[in-house]
């Protein structure tokens, strides 16, 4: 090499180290850049809640009288006259029809006889008390003849009261005042005790019976209110009667409840109706949002307000509505309920309060996460 060559060879290798220190001062000089802090998630806190749940289930029913009534004749025979139609709005004690009721005609020769009998008798004893007081006769045969009389009184009665019976027999008549729902008797036919001839409903309130489960039953008591659906108009009532029995027909037990200002239901009417099932009063409740689940478990997270933390709380839940539910261990009056979610929350998790309240320092918690992970890592 030449010499002017070695020259420039110098040149080039003493301005390479120079650009490369320039390089390397630059970047220890550099200023540097500020660490970019994690934002820890914010939660809303709330205490444990004392309130009450209802449950209702929606039913079917069917409308019916509050009184109803099934005109049984206490005769047989054959219709002579009827007085009423279907339909018909009758009284108490109004007449329905008249049978020919042949034991009338029985009754009322037996008591002709036995008036016949006391008129004898009293004849009888007029002619003894004459002779008894004359001393003709004896007391004895003078107290037979009384006797004999107030027998044949005995008998008179007797024989009006069956005669009576009969008469009352021989026309039917209803029983209490109300609207005359079934009723099909015609002039000529024939009627018995073996049964109904007509039905009348009560006039003014209406009531509903349907059927439920063992599961809801065991949740209703006489007195609980109800609301029914119709058209779009709603009543409302009050449980009367509650089967102890299962319907072996549907295996189900019946319920009836009375109904307020319902006349505009018909009878035999479907209705939807709902009712309480199941209640629970005055127990802790907790927002439904804050529960969460993991292996059928139910659980929330509590605040921790020393660590400023989040803390997995197991549960055990009783009812559920759609705001709130019961728990019925796990917490307590005074722990602070995490009631809103968030997937950044975990067990152990650092937090901060959303009203304002601060947690520990965000640099501290991204040390806190970034060793966790690191931890979980060296565990796997």
């Amino acid at each position: 090499m030449s010499k002017l060559g070695k020259i420039m060879a110098g040149v080039i290798g003493v301005g390479a180290v120079a650009a490369l220190g320039a390089v390397v001062y630059m970047r220890i000089n550099k200023p540097e850049e500020p660490v970019e802090e994690i934002p820890l998630p914010a939660v809303q806190i709330d205490v444990p809640a004392s309130g009450s749940i209802e449950l209702r289930t929606e039913l079917t029913g069917t409308v019916e009288p509050a009184d109803v009534v099934y005109v049984i004749p206490k005769g047989a025979g054959e219709v002579l006259e009827v007085y009423a139609n279907q339909g018909d709005r009758v009284e108490k004690n109004q007449k329905l029809f008249r049978i020919d009721n042949k034991q009338l005609d029985a009754a009322r020769i037996t008591l002709d006889q036995a008036r016949l009998a006391l008129n004898d008798a009293q004849t009888s004893l007029n002619r003894m008390q004459v002779l008894y007081e004359s001393g003709d006769i004896s007391a004895q045969s003078y107290e037979a003849t009384v006797n004999g009389v107030s027998q044949a009184s005995l008998q008179v009665k007797s024989a009006k009261l069956n005669y009576d019976i009969q008469l009352e027999n021989s026309t039917v008549t209803a029983p209490i005042a109300g609207l005359l729902e079934q009723f099909d008797v015609e002039v000529h036919d024939m009627v018995s005790s073996a049964g109904a001839a007509a039905m009348i409903s009560g006039e003014g309130s209406k009531s509903v019976s349907f059927s439920v489960t063992e599961r809801v039953v065991n949740g209703l008591a006489v007195g609980d209110g109800l609301v029914i659906e119709k058209n779009g108009m709603e009543y409302t009532g009050a449980i009367t009667e509650i089967g102890t029995m299962v319907d072996a027909a549907t295996g189900l037990f019946k319920v009836k409840a009375s109904l307020a200002e319902a006349d505009g239901l018909a009878t035999g009417t479907m209705v939807k109706l709902y009712v309480i099932a199941q209640r629970a009063e005055n127990v802790m409740t907790v927002p439904v949002d804050c529960v969460s689940y993991a292996n059928g478990d139910a659980f929330v997270y509590t605040y921790d307000e020393p660590t400023q933390t989040a803390n997995k709380i197991l549960i055990e839940q009783g009812l559920i509505d759609a705001e709130k539910v019961e728990v019925r261990s796990g917490l307590s009056w005074d722990d602070q309920v995490v009631v809103t979610w968030s997937k950044e929350i975990y067990d152990g998790a650092a937090v901060r309060l959303a009203d304002g309240g601060s947690g520990i320092k965000e640099t501290e918690a991204a040390g806190t996460v970034e060793e966790t992970a690191e931890t979980e890592k060296d565990a796997q």
